[in-house]
């Protein structure tokens, strides 16, 4: 199995995303694990589906 690039790591306050490649934090913090979205990252979905998960978990942030 290869290596990730983005990984969900637990951080205080909920989960945020990390970039493997870039060793930087991507995007938000989520109170919910991002699991839809990570998976949608690291498959290279189009930018379509990807904005509809990063609202769809803002959403949920509220």
């Amino acid at each position: 199995m290869a290596k990730r690039r983005y990984v969900a790591r637990g951080v205080p306050g909920g989960y945020q995303i990390w970039d493997n490649r870039a060793r930087r934090w991507w995007g938000d913090r989520y109170q919910l694990c991002p699991d839809d979205l990570v998976a949608a990252l690291n498959r290279g979905a189009d930018h379509a589906t990807l904005t509809a998960l990063i609202n769809r978990y803002r959403a949920a942030k509220r």
